[in-house]
């Protein structure tokens, strides 16, 4: 491999602890002419390997991280990676066809996600190594899981970033209305038209942890996207649910996914905005006994963690005020620039400055099906609270 990139000196111990990404304002050198999307030797400053990686010259990740040695990257490659995450979430999820199947970095293929819905495969690619190499990738799928559909749903903004058009559709195959069960509950998805790559894999055994804090209660779930929380808590006997989303795509799924279940009697589904809706309910002294928040990502980058910290603010501000004595605030972020300890300091906060005392009595992340690597905060970014409101 006669392509390399050089980093400067004393910017390499982050990579040697485990760490799967080279930053642009690192490098001290670039050798051979790579293109974007080719694949190059990482170095050190004295010339030593740290390893192969796709690279990027339009991207502020210039190198994400394949391997630690020289080898090829071709079908074995990937074979061989995908196998090994295969037969995780094997172990995780026996006999289950419902799970993320590759989770980027975690199953060190970075800029690379795949979701199994049962017979079908949703893709998404956010590095142009491995865009470049989508059709590879889509042959080691079929070679293994034999799937009646694979699509790419490529819209996530991040891909404008890294130099690539958003996209989605039908890769191979066909597709069909999908229904997934997730611990007894049923969903109808939308591969092609759903959240994210169809679903919200990574809030499953949140979802599950939910019902225990629900039964006979009377439970608002805000930014309730297809309804995952709000039909838990009906499904474990709460004695009503309201759910709000702002999207009508996403609210009338909910409602076909609550018919589904037989639980449209209990739950609730309504459009509307989740900031408004919460404002209103505190000048209309209504109460409840559960409140659920799990906002979209609020901070993109770090130029918009301000913005996302008065957000985070004014949601939980308010819900601690609709929350009765004793009540139960579950919440969440996705967004890895709001640190656990800001994140945890905003509820606090918000609580203390109502009066209420608050306890922390659970505190989660994603579902195992995606990995976190120790070395690389980047890919612990969801975080989810249960918190006693006195």
């Amino acid at each position: 491999m006669n392509k390399s990139v050089i980093l400067k000196k004393n910017e390499d111990h982050r990579i040697s602890s485990g760490h799967l990404w080279a930053f642009s304002n690192e490098i001290a050198d670039v050798k051979g002419d790579p293109q974007a999307g080719d694949v190059v030797e990482l170095q050190t400053h004295q010339d030593e390997l740290l390893g192969i990686g796709f690279y990027n010259p339009h991207s502020l990740i210039a190198v994400r991280m394949l391997s630690r040695e020289r080898e090829e990257i071709d079908f074995k490659f990937y074979k061989k990676r995908i196998e090994a995450a295969f037969t995780l979430r094997n172990k995780i999820y026996p006999d289950n066809g419902l799970y993320r199947l590759v989770h980027g970095e975690g199953d060190f293929l970075p800029g690379l996600i795949v979701d199994r819905y049962n017979e079908f495969l949703s893709v998404q690619t956010f590095s142009y190594g491995m865009d470049k190499r989508l059709t590879l990738i889509c042959d080691v799928l079929e070679s293994l899981f034999h799937p009646k559909g694979i699509v790419e749903r490529n819209e996530a903004p991040i891909r404008i970033v890294e130099g690539l058009e958003q996209k989605k559709g039908i890769l191979r195959g066909s597709i069909e209305p999908v229904t997934i069960s997730e611990y007894d509950i049923k969903y109808e998805i939308d591969l092609l038209d759903g959240q994210k790559t169809g679903f919200f894999l990574d809030q499953r055994e949140n979802r599950k942890v939910f019902r225990r804090y629900t039964k006979g209660a009377s439970v608002l779930d805000c930014f309730c996207n297809e309804g995952g929380f709000a039909l838990n808590a009906a499904f474990s006997e709460a004695s009503n649910v309201n759910g709000i989303d702002i999207s009508e795509g996403v609210i009338q799924r909910a409602k076909q996914n609550a018919k589904h279940n037989k639980l449209e009697n209990i739950v609730q589904f309504f459009t509307g905005d989740a900031f408004e809706y919460l404002a209103r309910s505190v000048s209309e002294h209504r109460l409840f006994d559960v409140i659920n928040l799990d906002p979209p990502s609020f901070a993109k980058n770090k130029k918009t963690v301000r913005k996302a910290k008065r957000g985070y603010k004014d949601i939980h501000t308010n819900a601690i005020k609709l929350l009765k004595p004793g009540g139960i605030l579950t919440t969440a972020s996705c967004s890895y620039n709001i640190t656990e300890d800001t994140f945890i300091g905003i509820i606090n906060e918000c609580a203390h400055k109502e009066n209420r005392n608050i306890t922390m009595l659970e505190w989660r992340g994603a579902a195992p099906d995606h990995p976190v690597l120790p070395s690389m905060p980047e890919t612990k970014y969801l975080k989810f609270g249960i918190f006693l409101i006195e």
